[in-house]
Parts: C-alpha cells; structure tokens; sequence
C-alpha cells in the first residue's frame, strides 16, 4: 500500500514551522494513544504512522530530502528508526512533552519540579505568604527599619518539627517502602506501562509517624505569632516587593519553609505627589509677594527649606529645590522637590481692600488692557 503524504498524516501544510509540526503530532499521538483506544489495531496503525511522519519531519536534513525526493529519499535505512514499542517512541521524542513522557499528560504523574520538591524524609515544604507593608512617603524617601507582627506556621519545640512524639525519627512507610511513590503496571500490545504517583499515605515523604506529637498533632509545626525586622531600602515604590527567604510558613514535619513576600504600599501624603523619585509640591503666595518677590519656608520630606522666589515669577511655574526629593533605589543621588506657584486669591475682601483694588486696576502695569505690551493683544479683538 502507498504511504500517505507526511504532511497530509500531521494535518499541516508543507510551510510548517517545527513547532507548528511539534504541536500537530502531539495532539494526534495522544488521540490514538493505545491505553486509550484498547485492542484497536486502527488507532495503532495511525499511532505509528504519525510517528514515523514526525521522526522525518522535525529533522532538517530529512524533510529536506523528503520535500525534494518524497517517500523515495527515505530509503535505504535512514528514514524511520522502527521503534520497539512506544516507551521507545516517546523517549526519543521527549522534547515535546516537556523534557518527560506521554504518560505523564495521560496519568497526572508529578512533575520534576513537584518531585524535587518533596525528597523522602525531608517532610513537606511551607506555603509562602504574602505580606503588605504600608509605607509613608517620608519613610520611602530615605529608608527605614519595620517591625512587623505575624501569624504563621513556626516548627514545633515539642518535637523539634519531626511530628514525633518525643522528637522521634519516622517509620519508613509501608504503602511505598521509603520511595514516596506508587507504581502501577500495566501491559499492552506496545509492552510495558508503568504510572508513578505520589504515595497517599505519606504524602510523598517516604516515612510516616508512628506516634505523633500531642502538641502539633503528628504535623511538626503549631500557629503561632511572630514578630520580625524588615530593613526597607529608600526608593521603594508601590507594588514593589522583596522577598524574606525562609520566613513564611513552617514546613510539614521538617519541611523546608516558605518565604514571605514583603509587598509594598504608598500612603497618600497630605501635601506631595510623588513623580518617580521627585515629589511635588504646590506652595500658594499672595499677589503682593509674587509681584515683589520673597522667601518662603517650604516644608521637606526631611523637614524645612528656605525657598527664595523671584519678583516677577509666574503662577505655574515649577521652581526646583535640588536632591530633596526620594532617594534613588540601590544607587547614590536622590530626585527633586518640585515647587509650584500658585496664587492666592481671597474669597472675601474688606471696604479698604476693595478701594486700594480699585486703584490698583487703573495702573498699566496691573491692568493688562492698559499694559503697552498686551494692549494690541486686546485691541485685535476690539477690547
């Protein structure tokens, strides 16, 4: 019988990326997997076929030769490595599962990662935990040192955190010998299946208690409160973290504990904005000074700072008081503080004030309808 089109067998066309194939033959390998289609000589046949259609297409030396000479170019040997059984074909093609198996997908098996984390006899690791820590702008602006209460999981004194009574050793567990897993096997006309899941009894840890500790209850670690001492680096910002290894939860019976993630929020401040590691600040004068000039003592994130503003200066302008803003992060230097002007204008005045305002809007250099530099200004719109 004809061999079909390697392309037409994976459902891709000929222009295909490698990943693209990849993807193609994963799903095809697992729809025709034989423990899912038991007895069924069909799907076995589309198995093998996808596999051999893949084995040509992933390699580039091969799908080169097959696009320019077809099924031909594959002869003499060098096409398909006629695999003994389907641990063959997967242990040869275990780049696209992920550096593991099939099986893996088919059977939930943990992953590496799952594995390295729970070793025998080394109990089960600790949960993280996420803190939030509240910081003042004055506390981001130059660092500070936090005392901060918790509550979590602390390894328990009466038996030292191994769940034991008396602090006692485990017992190796009888479900899985010590291993922490379960192997099962199962035979098909492929060979030879085996699945590996965490041991139920002892959660994967290999031993089990076997008289447990009255004040933790077998777990090796009890709730409690504790308090620590953060030391936050100046020019934090918010949503920023750090993280405290080995400060969050006690592990179960020995386990290695979690961290704590130490999450950071700015409180609003009555009078700054901050704007990266500047802050700004909005100093209100009145007319007089503006016009005149005068110094203003501007309050600092570190306390006061005589300003000094210029006759003439404009509303809105932005005067810069230099390295009196934030700290930079983990570098030397800090922002500004930004000053702008604003003037004050009175809501109320009295009979005397209204007079002398009066007077004021006479003078061409008040007055701007009378003011040589904006009078053709106005006259344009016939003021």
């Amino acid at each position: 019988m004809e061999k079909r089109d390697y392309y037409e067998i994976l459902g891709v066309p000929k222009g295909s990326t490698k990943d693209e194939i990849r993807k193609s033959y994963r799903k095809i390998a697992m729809q025709y997997h034989p423990d899912r289609n038991p007895d069924n000589k069909e799907a076995e046949e589309k198995f093998k076929e996808a596999t051999e259609a893949y084995e040509v297409l992933s390699d580039d030396d091969k799908r080169a030769r097959y696009d320019r000479y077809g099924h031909t170019g594959m002869k003499g040997g060098q096409d398909f490595h006629g695999f003994n059984n389907v641990n063959d074909i997967f242990s040869h093609f275990s780049d696209i599962f992920g550096g593991s198996s099939i099986f893996d997908d088919f059977f939930g098996a943990p992953t590496q990662r799952g594995r390295a984390g729970r070793r025998r006899g080394q109990g089960t690791p600790g949960a993280d935990l996420k803190v939030v820590l509240k910081l003042t702008l004055e506390e981001i602006a130059s660092g500070v040192t936090k005392k901060i209460k918790i509550k979590k999981y602390k390894k328990c004194d009466a038996c030292t955190g191994s769940g034991s009574e008396g602090g006692a050793a485990g017992k190796t567990c009888p479900a899985c010998n010590g291993s922490g897993e379960v192997r099962t096997v199962s035979r098909s006309v492929f060979g030879q299946f085996v699945n590996i899941q965490t041991c139920a009894n002892c959660n994967g840890e290999g031993t089990v208690v076997d008289k447990p500790c009255r004040k933790c209850s077998g777990d090796g670690r009890v709730n409690d409160e504790e308090t620590i001492k953060v030391n936050v680096p100046a020019g934090v910002s918010e949503g920023s973290y750090m993280t405290l290894r080995g400060e969050g939860n006690a592990g179960l019976r020995g386990g290695t504990p979690g961290d704590i993630i130490l999450v950071f929020q700015e409180i609003p401040h009555e009078y700054f904005k901050r704007e990266g590691d500047d802050v700004l600040f909005d100093l209100f004068v009145s007319f007089p000074d503006i016009v005149l000039g005068a110094e203003y003592d501007v309050p600092t994130l570190t306390g006061k700072a005589r300003l000094k503003i210029e006759a003439g200066t404009q509303p809105g302008k932005l005067l810069r008081m230099r390295e009196k803003g934030i700290q930079h992060l983990n570098k030397h230097g800090a922002g500004d503080q930004l000053v702008r002007i604003n003037v004050i204008v009175p809501k109320k005045i009295d009979s005397k004030e209204r007079e002398m305002l009066k007077e004021l809007q006479k003078m061409p250099n008040i007055n701007p309808k009378q003011n040589a530099e904006n009078g053709g200004f106005f006259k344009n719109f016939g003021f």
